[in-house]
């Protein structure tokens, strides 16, 4: 199941993810919450679609998973990958049906071509959403949210110094954590620190202060 976190979390969030947890999260902040609120309120679409755009790891999909579950939505993910004509008939039966339809994908148009006239019509006429790069607050809450999924502990200070110094960008986010969880695993140690991060890091290009 996916859920949605909503709100000024980096608190409350080790209390809400016990070490040892796996549920899948999608975390609400400045840089996706106007997505967020158009997808809560589906029932008030005057196009019964909507298109919701942004970097892969971004969350795009679990908040799609979470979209189509409340509403009994359809859901046409990496839909650059389908068939125009299946998206076509897919947009009108939305439409038909007055079921909500959610395509996800990188971009919009007009980076994302469209060669059926009749389908770029129909996604021209749909509300676009974007997920944005990760605002810092949403930073800090997806390292400990990720950290906590991996079973790393990490306190606050360590949280705040990778989230000023990695690059703006969720996939940034994951793959850092991700060489510290290999770097615990050759110690043998879960436990990060600042001098163990920097020692892990120093030279990864994710990282904006190079000197850490």
């Amino acid at each position: 199941m996916t859920y949605l976190l909503r709100g000024s979390v980096q608190l409350t969030l080790p209390l809400e993810l016990p070490v040892g947890a796996r549920q899948d999260l999608f975390l609400v902040g400045p840089s996706n919450e106007a997505a967020v609120h158009h997808l809560d309120h589906w029932a008030t679409w005057p196009v019964r679609a909507a298109l919701l755009v942004g970097p892969r790891k971004s969350g795009r999909t679990l908040l799609a998973r979470s979209f189509a579950a409340r509403s009994g939505g359809m859901i046409a993910d990496d839909a650059e990958r389908w068939s125009e004509t299946e998206l076509f008939h897919a947009w009108n039966r939305a439409q038909g049906e007055e079921r909500p339809l959610l395509i996800v994908a990188d971009a919009p148009p007009p980076l994302w071509r469209i060669g059926l006239p009749d389908l770029r019509s129909r996604i021209g006429a749909t509300p676009v959403l974007r997920l944005e790069a990760p605002d810092d607050l949403l930073i800090e809450t997806l390292l400990q949210y990720l950290f906590d999924r991996k079973e790393l502990v990490a306190a606050p200070d360590l949280v705040r110094w990778l989230a000023r110094r990695v690059e703006r960008s969720h996939l940034a986010v994951l793959r850092i954590v991700e060489a510290l969880e290999e770097d615990a695993m050759l110690r043998s140690m879960r436990r990060l620190t600042i001098p163990t991060a920097r020692a892990a890091l120093t030279g990864n290009p994710l990282l904006l202060d190079r000197l850490l």
